[in-house]
């Protein structure tokens, strides 16, 4: 199983970037896919999350309104668009995928908010 993260690097405040994560080796559409970030000396939190047809998203309340979560069944991949960005989401951003027991995750993928 892989989940590979891609799009991070570092942005200016109040700008956007675009986060992907290509999984193989599961069988996608079964998954709850999510995305998970930790910053430096903070626990790993939840980001988002969407179900596995894509029909229910949760967020956490400070991205709220500036991050969207979306999937892709077909091309296998699940995407973070984050906009209006704040310092205070500098993080190691990861993915994760979830059926019942089994759980994985992607080695994660930085992205730095600048002031």
């Amino acid at each position: 199983v892989q989940l590979v993260e891609s799009g991070g690097g570092l942005v200016q405040a109040g700008g956007s970037v675009r986060l992907s994560c290509a999984a193989s080796g599961i069988v996608f559409s079964l998954y709850v896919m999510g995305w998970y970030r930790q910053a430096p000396g903070k626990d790993r939190e939840l980001v988002a999350q969407i179900s596995s047809g894509g029909g229910s998203t949760t967020y956490a309340d400070s991205v709220k309104g500036r991050f969207t979560i979306s999937r892709d069944n077909t091309k296998k991949t699940v995407s973070l668009q984050m906009s209006s960005l704040k310092p205070e989401d500098t993080a190691v951003y990861y993915c994760s995928a979830r059926l019942s027991a089994l759980d994985y995750w992607g080695k994660g993928i930085l992205v730095t908010v600048s002031s």
